[in-house]
């Protein structure tokens, strides 16, 4: 027989509770710079959507295994750059890149290549021309268009000699001279690293030719925005190397003091500083006409990896929500009847503990409403159809819990005991049932969210967040409530609670054990 040790304290309970919500909203309405309402996904508030195709030197089809590694390496930019509720998905040659609300421009950053290396500045000269615009159209250039850019800007005589002794040719002034910036570069990308380079600064005010790449970025350990500070008047990005990179940055830095090193990123120069002396611990800045946000996108691609293959860039197209509020729309008017149904179900049925039941359910939307606005907030966590879904599912299984409870407190009433004496048994044996079936459930829903993909995640993560609430509910407000019932003469009537045709059949028994021990008695 399960022990009375359910007898408890409500008003503890209560009031842990209390200040569970009361904190909970404190931190909704007075952190966090947004409004008070849980992030949206893109089939609930529109969106923008990138598709980005890929594209090599020589016009073959990109394998697989570079593609999966190209949608790889944005999702970590994603998680990175902290662009939330975005989808990335492989549809044949194309990436397609799914971001909710206005953030098209954050989605097209995510696709660029990153192809970042380190060459010794030969020559550059002042433009005094601005860049070529792009012609219309020009976007995606095609495999003979990069191989005469490569021809005409990374022959071998653009430089005489080898190893330390490189120097500018002849040939390479003539063709510097010519050379004319243009907006659109057919070799983004897809420059030789092992070749010279004529080349570019992003403005367009200088262009170099260049040595071979002596460092890759691939050596690149760290990748950080830093601010102005003393004898730094701009943005900069600051780079660590791993132990092989900072080696052969620590060599090259010592054999070329007061010449110039160009950081070369997708064939563009984006800072071409002078080494004023060796940096022999790995620590580089990347200087240049940057402004806080730019430094932030390059730390935050250089840092996540560069891409195995280029993309040509794709305008943003905006999605539109309607689909979505209309699935919306009929997912929320089931819900509201199943809803309905419930509490109806419980008045009839368990009256004044069908009305507990109605107010567990209703702090314990308080609570999740709560929940979904800080989580937006802190890991950008996006509520979507899926998750909706999960959250109408997470109805039936608090009220499973409640129907575990009360329906123990009837086996301990049908026992004979009375409505006070049953709540601390029944809840004893009640707990045990609901802890277990939550816990399933919870198991359940972590297991979906780690194999599963995309919205199915989504699903499972309010599903296993419902699982999580049922419990503080129903321990911190439903037993108490109940208890605080059963000690009250008013609250405790037998036909007010439910109860009292269960109290009827257990005085049926005790007086038919009576009956039948009396008449044993007599025989």
């Amino acid at each position: 027989m399960a022990s009375p040790a359910g007898r408890i304290r409500p008003g503890r309970y209560l009031g842990l509770f209390a200040l569970i919500a009361v904190v909970l909203y404190l931190l909704v309405f007075f952190t966090g710079s947004g409004k008070p309402t849980p992030k949206l996904g893109i089939d609930l508030q529109g969106g923008t959507r990138v598709t980005l195709t890929a594209r090599t030197p020589d016009g073959s089809a990109p394998s697989k295994d570079s593609l999966n590694q190209a949608r790889q390496i944005i999702e970590r930019r994603v998680n990175g750059i902290g662009v939330s509720g975005t989808e990335v998905v492989l549809d044949g040659n194309n990436i397609v890149i799914t971001v909710p609300g206005a953030q098209g421009n954050e989605a097209k950053k995510l696709g660029q290549t990153a192809k970042l290396g380190f060459r010794k500045v030969l020559d550059a000269q002042q433009t005094t021309a601005p860049p070529t615009p792009a012609a219309p159209g020009t976007d995606n250039q095609s495999p003979q268009q990069i191989q005469e850019a490569k021809a005409a800007r990374q022959a071998p005589a653009l430089v005489t000699g080898s190893g330390d002794s490189l120097a500018e040719s002849a040939p390479a002034k003539q063709a510097l001279a010519a050379f004319t910036c243009s907006a659109q570069d057919p070799l983004r990308g897809n420059d030789d690293p092992n070749l010279p380079l004529m080349t570019c600064n992003q403005d367009g005010s200088e262009k170099y030719v260049l040595s071979p790449v002596f460092l890759q970025g691939t050596e690149i350990d760290n990748a950080v925005s830093s601010p102005p500070a003393q004898n730094k008047p701009g943005w900069t990005v600051d780079l660590t190397f791993k132990s092989g990179g900072r080696q052969t940055w620590a060599d090259f830095t010592s054999k070329n003091v007061n010449q110039r090193a160009a950081f070369v990123l997708d064939t563009q120069v984006v800072s071409a500083p002078t080494i004023q002396s060796a940096i022999v611990d790995g620590n580089t800045q990347i200087s240049g006409n940057f402004t806080q946000q730019q430094t932030k996108d390059l730390a935050d691609i250089l840092k996540y990896g560069s891409l195995p293959l280029s993309f040509t860039s794709s305008d943003a197209t905006t999605v539109s929500a309607t689909l979505g509020l209309a699935s919306l729309k009929a997912g929320l008017i089931a819900g509201g009847v199943g809803l309905a149904l419930v509490f109806v179900y419980s008045l009839f049925y368990y009256r004044l503990l069908g009305a507990l039941t109605i107010v567990s359910l209703g702090l314990s939307g308080l609570v999740v409403y709560g929940v979904l606005v800080l989580l937006g907030r802190w890991i950008g966590f996006t509520l979507d159809l899926p998750g909706v879904a999960g959250f109408i599912i997470s109805i039936g299984v608090t009220a499973d819990s409640f129907v575990v409870f009360f329906e123990r407190l009837k086996d301990e009433v049908r026992e004979g005991r009375t409505f006070r004496s049953a709540v601390p048994r029944g809840w004893a044996r009640a707990r045990r049932t609901i802890l277990a079936s939550d816990a399933i459930l919870f198991l359940a829903s972590a297991v979906l969210y780690a194999i599963a993909v995309g919205d199915v995640q989504g699903f499972a993560f309010t599903l296993g967040l419902s699982t999580v609430l049922d419990l503080l509910v129903v321990f911190l407000v439903t037993h108490p409530l109940v208890s605080l019932a059963s000690r009250s003469r008013s609250l405790s009537r037998p036909g007010l609670t439910g109860l009292g045709g269960v109290q009827h059949l257990a005085e049926e028994r005790r007086r038919a054990r009576k009956a039948a021990a009396a008449a044993a008695k007599e025989a």
